[in-house]
């Protein structure tokens, strides 16, 4: 069995926040990926939930999330594309991306979750009519590329200028760094064909197996095989990832009751979809170790992605990255890619 080497680390948090007061949720984020950077960590990546206590829009967030930061890439882990018009949200990135000096990086997925609340209030009526699916993503991705709009003699006329009219502003750069969140065999295919980059994380689609490793690792292989030749993507492998190393004896209690709350929906396939659901890794690191370079699928890929799990603190999730980053990333192979900035220390 080959060992992981993981070149590439990162995180995904849910951004979480109280009903009542947000704001003191939504800046503890900010700070966390301020201190993700210090700690060296390639990406810092937010999740986009609706009706929820997480981010609405990843675009606003990680345009503030850039200015606060100066070198990490900024993510978001997956915006659901049924709720966005493929035009307002290419601009929207765009003008992110460029503010960010080109950092960002997007996750799609299909699906509405909560659609039958809000469906109709985003449009404006019955929905069932759109195309919600990959064809919506395909076209964000074109809008981001800046075609012209219009025939070649198309101009627009504003304040002391004329020009031909595509969208604005324009940084084709940033549909190269378009990822898919591919959880079935026909959803890594299409990404693939596409050029995206896939984002795999710790829920599969159960297809010919209940076992999870396997379903993961026929992903991979789907994807690699359908990728023309002439494309260079990137894959990135997320997991739930808790070391207990450095916290409180109360906290390690509480980390260890997560994860045994969540355990037994990993023991089989789950609803119609057959869903299924990795084991969260929780531990010491000597511990953590033994379990990720066991791993088959992380010896197939270079990027991991710490999910960082819901509705925790602050504190807990500044002392999980940093135990990952000081004990469990090095013995993967993983080494920051610039000097670690001083005061990263807990």
């Amino acid at each position: 069995m080959s060992t992981p080497h993981i070149t590439s680390l990162a995180f995904l948090t849910p951004g979480n926040f109280a009903d009542d007061d947000p704001y003191p949720g939504l800046e503890e984020t900010l700070q966390l990926f301020e201190y993700g950077e210090r700690l060296d960590y390639d990406g810092a990546w937010i999740r986009q939930r609706h009706l929820e206590h997480g981010v609405g829009s990843a675009a606003v967030f990680l345009t503030a999330a850039g200015q606060r930061t100066e070198r990490i890439e900024l993510g978001t882990a997956v915006i659901p594309i049924g709720y966005e018009s493929p035009f307002r949200l290419a601009e929207d990135l765009a003008l992110a991306d460029v503010l960010s000096r080109g950092r960002l990086q997007i996750g799609f997925s299909t699906g509405m979750p909560h659609a039958d609340l809000l469906g109709d209030l985003v449009y404006d009526g019955d929905w069932r009519g759109f195309d919600l699916s990959y064809g919506r993503i395909a076209r964000v991705v074109a809008n981001l590329r800046g075609d012209y709009l219009g025939d070649p003699d198309t101009v627009i006329h504003s304040p002391g200028n004329v020009q031909r009219p595509r969208l604005q502003p324009h940084n084709p750069g940033l549909a190269r760094r378009i990822w898919y969140g591919g959880g079935s065999l026909r959803s890594v295919r299409w990404a693939a064909g596409q050029g995206l980059g896939l984002l795999s994380g710790n829920i599969v689609t159960g297809e010919d197996t209940d076992d999870f490793t396997t379903a993961q690792l026929n992903l991979l292989s789907e994807y690699r095989r359908t990728l023309p030749e002439d494309r260079t993507t990137r894959v990135a492998v997320g997991r739930v990832i808790v070391p207990l190393d450095s916290a409180d004896a109360a906290t390690r209690a509480r980390y260890r009751a997560y994860a045994a709350s969540r355990h037994e929906r990993t023991l089989a396939p789950q609803g119609p979809k057959r869903i299924l659901f990795a084991p969260d890794v929780v531990g010491t690191a000597e511990q953590i170790l033994e379990r990720l370079t066991a791993d088959p699928v992380l010896a197939e890929v270079s990027e991991l992605r710490l999910e960082l799990p819901y509705e925790f603190h602050r504190e807990e999730y500044e002392q999980i990255l940093h135990d990952i980053r000081h004990l469990v990333a090095p013995e993967l192979g993983w080494r920051p890619a610039a000097p670690a900035v001083q005061g990263a220390g807990r």
